[in-house]
């Protein structure tokens, strides 16, 4: 072969092979950017269960700047205790789980911070939908279920899932804690209509009584009644002093 003919075999052959790369890296880069989450040893109804997530930076011109995570059911915003985080960012409960949030972070890094839950439920997984907000106003939504929306090629946006492995032998279910305990209890002294009515308080009707100089309105009645009376003996007592008697 000449030496012209080499270097074009060359020439082609590194062509080839940058595509190659090239794909391999643009059909990996994807799969490998997720948010995941991790635990040591997570079992069912397993207690102060520490739990580890990870998001991966997808923007090449914005940094991270907060994580919304949804709690599967069986989890409480109350069970959540805050562990560490990227330096800086604050936690902050809601109704449907919990933020993580602060300074956005360089552009291309990840994400990473760590809660205890107080207990697992009886559950074989758990499924922890993430919004992954970045400083440009972008939101990766990772909240598919069994990698909905998924291309065939592992594209889809899967929320990040814990698999839990069976509950040690005698594993029961712990009381709801004191905050959720506090939420969902029905108010101490509730009436039957259900409204809350704490000792001491005056009813509605007193209220009105009080707002009428302390008196009923049935007293005022018997007043009037009372009055009535004493006016018309005293108009008889008047008109039999001035008729003659017989």
């Amino acid at each position: 072969m000449s030496r012209h003919g080499k270097a074009r075999t060359v020439r082609r052959f590194t062509s080839v092979s940058a595509v190659l790369v090239a794909g391999v890296v643009a059909a990996a880069g994807p799969a490998f950017a997720h948010t995941e989450v991790e635990a040591d040893d997570a079992r069912a109804l397993a207690q102060n269960v520490t739990l580890d997530f990870h998001a991966a930076s997808e923007s090449s011109s914005a940094g991270i700047t907060k994580l919304e995570v949804v709690l599967p059911k069986g989890i409480a915003p109350a069970d959540v205790t805050y562990e560490q985080g990227p330096k800086g960012w604050k936690f902050d409960t809601t109704g449907r789980g919990y933020t993580v949030s602060g300074t956005k972070l360089a552009v291309g890094e990840d994400a990473e911070f760590s809660v205890t839950v107080r207990q697992l439920p009886d559950a074989k997984e758990l499924a922890f939908k993430t919004l992954q907000t970045y400083s440009d106003g972008r939101i990766d939504r990772w909240i598919g279920l069994d990698d909905s929306g998924d291309d065939g090629h592992g594209h889809g946006h899967p929320a990040p899932t814990l698999k839990l492995g069976t509950a040690e032998p005698g594993a029961q279910p712990v009381s709801p804690s004191p905050a959720e305990a506090a939420t969902t209890a029905a108010p101490s002294g509730a009436s039957p209509s259900g409204q809350s009515k704490l000792p001491g308080t005056p009813s509605a009707q007193q209220a009105d009584d009080e707002a009428d100089g302390g008196m009923s309105p049935g007293t005022w009645a018997g007043i009037g009644a009372a009055a009535l009376l004493a006016l018309g003996g005293g108009v008889w007592w008047f008109k039999r002093r001035r008729t003659p008697s017989a």
